[in-house]
């Protein structure tokens, strides 16, 4: 703290004085080497790298921002101290000169006179316009240097007496440096004394100096809390948050806290100047000085400033106060006052262009505003700011009336920062000032360097009051074209204003930070650039401002490139390619070319690194797709392979359900009808609808196939090329033990896993492609695929884009073919959600996908299966022979070879009696597909017999579950076999999918892979061809019985349904036959002249069939499982219907038949009584009729015949059957009621039809009779009533033979016959018996007569409830009565 008396006597303090002292350079400073010297300080200061930013929370935002701006803070104070002496302020003009002599000069007096000559000669010889002086009587301060150790001290005293006698005490000074020597200097370490102080980006370090007498001049300086304006390049603030280094004699604030002044600086002798001037900045200063030389040299500054340099300064400010007060009254106003003491002439006249010139009014030196602004600004440099601030304004107004608007400024700037820095703040701060001073700088005296110090004042002291809106557009608004440097700074401050406001204005400052940023850039200050767009881009990032972002992106993916910030390059471009992004496709191009440029550098820097991550194509993980095994082959000619599993097929949830029931269902025969706890279905595709939880198994030497699903984002095309799978694998020895390496690369071991490279792959703009990449596993182990390795380039045809220049060396045209860079993609797949412990429900835990990791089992058998002439359109019915080649492409014998299919209905291999048909393709050409027999024409009508076993036809428990006659069982590597296959139309017209599963197991038994199997899907078109309706009754006839149990009739209705769209001409019906256990066909009744049925399109053909019991003895004899079959012949061939494939197709539509009828069954009550089963078997009749059938296709002008069966299965007498279902049709909809149902329980009587047919009736009479009637007026004809008894049980029948009589009418209708003799009959017929009961039947009239009017009951034996019914016959009984 300083004291001084102010005008008025009155003590002032000053705080925080600090003495500015630099070298006197009689040039003043280039711009050039100002702008340089500011742009230097700016890229010499960066943020710290450990420097904690402060994180600042606005709204949805966390920012991190730098709390500090040092080099916004070093550009300022650079700036405020590199301003160059102007003459229309004070502030930063000379107030003192130290002459300083050494006292090893030989005259040192003499020199004190030369040097005093040569500073008057520059101050007042008007050839040197710089420096400028603050007054003309300049102090002047003697200073003898005397080198101690060097030096006579003695002498060195008696110069100094001699100077005091000269100069006076106050005026001059001994100063003793140097105690020690520089040998000595290394063994004791003193600190450097003048490091802090140096300025290394002074102006005067980047000027030469000149040799001869060195005037060391010195401008007071001093500021309490903001501001220092000092002499020609070094300021000093105090109060802004940094302390800057300063040039090499400035004054220390820190040093002695002792002293009375707040730490005065060290001063340095001149000679050591010029050493540290041509120094290295490592050099260490000062290093023979000792502590009590660093005393003495404070002590000298103390000197000077309370001895010499505040007394020449209040006895100026008293002398130009004294001035002014002395004419106060003279005049009304001072300044008029002082106009006329101080000028004697008048102000010249200026026109209204001069004014607005900057140089358009320049006062003399010695004017009477000059003084009063030199009086403002000595008072302002000594902190005396409320009579600084008294002056300035006097000044100010005298100035604006003058219209001198360069001085007016000046005076306006000062007067605001006075006002600020009023001790209590005794008036607001005027901002209209700074605004106007700025206004008149810029606009008018186009004066930008003055407008840009008062704009950095101004907003501080905003800031200061926490104004940052009206700082922030301050900022703004001095931002121009001429100095990109300052603009950049400006525009970053604005922005830390718009986010340090109450409510932070994020958006503003991220813009702010991008415009700052891009000057930054045109300034060449790369890394500042850098790190205001990298600020910004933390406002912008996952916003939607997808052009936003990718222009920072951009700009500093190119700005790190220049800064070789490689990597983070890299991740700036990489952004901008996998965002969605909205850029057209000639920018994306440019953003693709980049990357791959920034790309190959940042790989070339690490040759031998691991391959970098690549962001393009995109990979689809979840969509990729594994296939093991070989792909299928095309079909060659007639042969067809399997279709099997490819990874061309779709995946359907409801198919692969069904290929796993008929795996299943295959597994569970083989196991004996359990499936092994162990069991999971065979996955040859996996995908992400399959079960990947388990380890996939893959077989050694068999490919696997890896599908990766990429998709390109961009809108330019990329070209993937040496495309391949990375895998990691680890082998086993035949043990199963693992071995200790694991190897890992894709070239290292070929010999054990080989891979498949795609040379080229091209995805186009915007497209999804999936590319199949396979791997050849030679040896056991567990293998990891881990992902995908690929060069990623781009194709020629695209240029530079928008402007933007390719980076250096990323030119278009053909080498952009080349530019290709080397990387990797893993394949990350996740597993399912798991959802079915609580934990798991409550929490979000995902399974295991193991799709890429299958572990290489041993060798197993591969089968391959051809069909030959395998037809893909059929007739419903028609049978077609075909053949299947089963073919051992592996290395092992494969055995049990069984096929399972949920239709066996539609193919059969062929039973027992297989070997009578021919085996070739070529043989059968011609041949029918039946066994046949030519038959001689005698025996048309009869009926040929004979009997198979279902057994034969491998039906067996599982008739879906085929074995496939291999010969020997064994199928062995290399052989194949070829089979004949049958295939039978569906039914139902329509495309048919036939699912067949091929089961085959390895000879050897193997832990881990037990069976294997092969899919195909055959896909059959029927078109509509014959339908047969069937129905069977018992026949009334008693003639030519065999045995007891009567004959039936059986009708047969066969239609053509044929639409013509097959081109088929006709059908002929070549053979019925039967096939049943009880029951068989005997011969055809209606059977007309033209023997063969022949049926044209929509005709309808009826046939009628007698059908009698087996024998008895032929139904003993034959097992339970023996079915006798009946052909009845149309042609002159018979069609052995016991033989395949007749009997085969015959057996499988049974049991599948069987199957549909089996639940219904389970569904009846099970507690129906004994008696009503008795009774409704007697309905039952187990025939089932077989029709063969020809039809005539004409086909390419050939004449070709198609032959087919269709099948009638009859359970029930009097119930029509079809050969096909029959379509139901919807019931119509019934008005909805409402009621509650009664709990009445089902009534276990047998229906009226039942109970019709347990008693067969027929009556045995003439047809006609001739009666003489005037002879004998009674005729009585003997009628026999055959009653047989249908049932194995016994039967209780009432005969009744008196006429219901509903009205007396219906006698009449009847005739008048009565039956003679009893009215009523009751007899017990036992099981299956017949009997015969005589009656006589009595007319009156000749007439017709109806016998049929007996009513017969019956009822069980052991039953006692009745089921008495009716049993009317449905034939009338006629007789004719003549008279003769």
């Amino acid at each position: 703290m300083v004291h001084m008396r102010d005008p008025n006597n009155q003590l002032h303090i000053i705080k925080n004085l600090k003495i500015a002292v630099s070298n006197i350079i009689t040039q003043p400073p280039q711009p050039g080497a100002i702008r340089k010297l500011l742009s230097d300080v700016v890229s010499g200061s960066q943020p710290a790298d450990g420097l904690v930013a402060n994180v600042i929370t606005a709204g949805d935002y966390d920012l991190n921002i730098s709390a500090t701006t040092p080099w916004f803070e070093s550009y300022r104070e650079t700036f405020l101290q590199s301003m160059p002496a102007s003459d229309h302020e004070f502030l930063n003009h000379y107030l003192a000169c130290m002459l300083v002599a050494s006292s090893s000069e030989a005259e040192p007096m003499e020199q004190f006179g030369k040097l005093s000559q040569e500073q008057h000669r520059i101050q007042h010889n008007n050839d040197y316009s710089y420096p400028k002086w603050f007054i003309p009587n300049t102090l002047k301060y003697y200073v003898l240097l005397h080198d101690v150790s060097a030096g006579d001290e003695q002498r060195a005293e008696s110069i100094y007496e001699e100077m005091k006698q000269k100069y006076g005490t106050q005026g001059c000074y001994l100063l003793k440096i140097n105690s020690r020597t520089s040998n000595q200097a290394s063994d004791e370490q003193i600190p450097d004394p003048w490091s802090q102080y140096l300025q290394k980006n002074s102006i005067q370090n980047q000027e030469s100096y000149e040799d001869g007498p060195c005037t060391i001049s010195s401008n007071k300086n001093s500021d309490s809390n903001l501001l220092s304006l000092d002499g020609l390049d070094n300021e000093v603030k105090d109060g802004l948050p940094n302390n800057f280094r300063a040039h090499p004699l400035q004054l220390d604030s820190s040093s002695d806290p002792s002293n009375n002044i707040d730490g005065p600086d060290h001063v340095k002798s001149a000679s050591s100047l010029h050493e540290t001037k041509k120094a290295n900045p490592g050099i260490i200063h000062g290093a023979c000085l000792t502590l009590t030389d660093h005393d003495r040299i404070r002590q000298f500054v103390q000197e000077f400033t309370f001895r010499g340099l505040l007394p020449h300064i209040e006895k100026t400010i008293r002398q130009l106060n004294d001035q002014l007060i002395s004419r106060k009254g003279l005049s009304r106003s001072l300044f008029s006052a002082t106009k006329k003491w101080f000028s004697g002439s008048k102000v010249p006249e200026k026109s209204i262009n001069e004014l607005k010139n900057t140089s358009g009014l320049l006062y003399p030196p010695e004017a009477p505003e000059l003084q009063i602004r030199k009086m403002a600004d000595l008072c302002f440099l000594v902190q005396h700011y409320d009579l600084a601030y008294s002056c300035y304004h006097t000044a100010k107004k005298d100035f604006l009336n003058d219209q001198a608007m360069l001085y007016a400024a000046g005076a306006l700037e000062m007067a605001a920062v006075s006002a600020f820095l009023q001790q209590g703040a005794a008036r607001p701060y005027p901002a209209h000032y700074m605004d106007t001073a700025i206004q008149t700088y810029r606009d008018i005296c186009k004066n930008m360097i003055l407008a840009e110090r008062c704009v950095l004042l101004s907003a501080e002291i905003l800031k200061s009051q926490s104004k940052y809106s009206e700082a922030a557009a301050l900022l703004i608004r001095l931002t121009s074209e001429d100095s990109d440097l300052r603009s950049a700074l400006l525009l970053e401050q604005a922005a830390h204003c718009f986010i340090n406001m109450k409510s932070p204005m994020v958006r503003k400052y991220a813009f702010h930070m991008i415009l700052a940023g891009h000057r930054f850039s045109k300034a060449g200050q790369k890394k500042h650039a850098l790190r205001c767009y990298c600020q910004a881009m933390q406002v912008y990032k996952g916003k939607g401002w997808s052009l936003a972002e990718d222009h920072i992106n951009f700009t500093i993916g190119r700005q790190s490139y220049t800064l070789r910030q490689l990597d983070n390059a890299v991740s700036a471009f990489r952004h901008i390619l996998i965002n969605e992004s909205k850029q057209s496709a000639a920018q994306q191009g440019s953003f693709l070319r980049e990357y791959l440029y920034v790309y190959k550098n940042v790989s070339q820097l690490s040759p031998d690194g691991p391959l970098p991550q690549l962001p393009l194509p995109y990979i689809n993980s979840s969509a990729t797709r594994v296939f093991f095994g070989h792909d299928r082959r095309p079909a060659d000619g007639e042969k067809q392979a399997a279709t099997h599993v490819s990874l061309d097929q779709e995946y359907d949830n409801e198919s692969s359900q069904q290929w796993r029931e008929l795996e299943e269902q295959v597994v569970a025969l083989v196991n004996k009808g359990v499936i092994p706890p162990n069991f999971h279905p065979t996955q040859y595709c996996l995908n992400s609808f399959s079960d990947n939880s388990r380890f996939p198994l893959a077989v050694v030497e068999e490919p696997i196939t890896v599908e990766v699903a990429f998709r390109n984002p961009l809108k330019v095309p990329l070209l993937l090329t040496n495309l391949s799978l990375l895998w990691k694998f680890q082998p086993k020895d035949c043990s199963g033990k693992n071995d200790e390496e694991v190897k890992e690369l894709v070239t290292s071991e070929p010999e054990m896993i080989g891979t498949e490279v795609i040379s080229e792959f091209l995805i186009n703009s915007e497209e999804s492609k999936v590319a199949r990449l396979k791997l050849f596993p030679h040896h056991i182990g567990e293998l990891h695929i881990l992902g995908v390795v690929y060069n990623l380039g781009t194709i020629q045809g695209s240029t530079t884009v928008d402007g933007i220049g390719a980076l250096p060396g990323c030119h278009t045209g053909k080498q952009s073919l080349s530019m290709s860079v080397r990387g990797r993609q893993d394949l990350e797949i996740q597993g399912p959600r798991l959802n079915s412990t609580k934990e798991e429900k409550t929490s979000i835990t995902y399974g295991p996908d193991r799709r890429l990791d299958p572990i290489i089992v041993e060798e197993m058998p591969l089968l391959e299966v051809f069909f030959i002439h395998l037809p893909t359109g059929l007739l419903c019915g028609e049978i077609r022979k075909a053949y299947v080649e089963f073919v051992n492409v592996s290395k092992c014998p494969l055995t049990g070879l069984k096929v399972v299919c949920k239709r066996p209905e539609f193919f059969t291999f062929g039973g027992n009696t297989t070997a009578l048909t021919p085996l070739s393709p070529s043989a059968s050409e011609n041949c029918s597909a039946y066994k046949t027999v030519v038959t001689e024409s005698t025996s048309v009508c009869a009926a040929l017999t004979s009997s198979a076993s279902s057994v034969d036809f491998g039906i067996g428990s599982q008739p879906e579950v085929i074995p496939v006659p291999l010969p020997d069982t064994v199928l062995l590597p290399g052989a194949s076999v070829q089979l004949p296959l049958w295939l039978r139309g569906p039914d139902e017209e329509g495309v048919h999918e036939i699912n067949f599963l091929f089961y085959y197991e390895s000879v050897k038994k193997l832990p881990k892979i037990r069976h294997r199997i092969l899919r195909h899907t055959a896909v059959i078109c029927t078109s509509r061809s014959l339908i047969a309706r069937a129905t069977v009754c018992r026949s009334n006839s008693l003639e030519d019985e065999e045995g007891r149990g009567g004959n039936m009739l059986v009708f047969v209705d066969v239609e053509n349904i044929n639409t013509s769209e097959a081109g088929v001409k006709e059908f002929h019906i070549v053979q019925v036959s039967s096939s049943s256990k009880h029951w068989k066909l005997q011969k055809s009744v209606n059977l007309s002249e033209n023997k063969d049925a022949k049926l044209g399109s929509r005709e309808k053909g009826k046939f009628c069939f007698k059908a009698i019991r087996c024998k008895e003895k032929e139904v003993a004899t034959q097992s339970s499982e023996k079915y006798t079959f009946a052909d009845i012949i149309f042609g002159n061939e018979q069609i052995i219907s016991s033989a395949s494939p007749c009997a085969d197709f015959f057996y499988r539509s049974l049991s599948s038949e069987l199957k549909k009828v089996q639940p219904s069954a389970h569904t009846e009550k099970q507690s129906v009584e004994d008696a009503v089963r008795l009774i409704q078997k007697c309905s039952e009749v187990d025939l089932n009729v077989v029709i063969l059938w020809k039809a005539y296709v004409v086909e390419d002008s050939k004449q070709l015949i198609l032959e087919g069966q269709h099948h009638v299965i009859l359970h029930t007498v009097g119930k029509e059957a079809y050969s096909s279902p029959q379509k139901q049709e919807p019931p119509e909809m019934e008005p909805l009621k409402f009621f509650r149902p009664e709990n009445t329980a089902v009534s276990s009587r047998p229906s009226v039809e039942q109970l019709s047919s347990l008693i067969k009736t027929s009556l045995h009479y003439p047809e006609s009779l001739n009666h003489p009637f005037h002879q004998k007026s009674l005729c009585l004809v003997p009628v026999t009533l055959l009653l047989s008894n249908c049932s194995k049980a016994d039967v209780d029948v009432i005969v009744d033979l008196r006429h219901k009589t509903t009205s007396p009418e219906s006698l009449e209708i009847h005739g008048s016959f009565t039956w003679l003799g009893q009215t009523q009959y009751k007899l017990q017929l036992k099981s299956e018996e017949i009997h015969s009961l005589q009656l006589k039947a009595c007319f009156v009239h000749t007439g017709v007569y109806n016998l049929g009017t007996p009513r017969v009951f019956a009822k069980l034996s052991d039953q006692v409830t009745v089921f008495e019914t009716s049993q009317q016959n449905s034939m009338p009984a006629l007789i004719i009565i003549n008279n003769v």
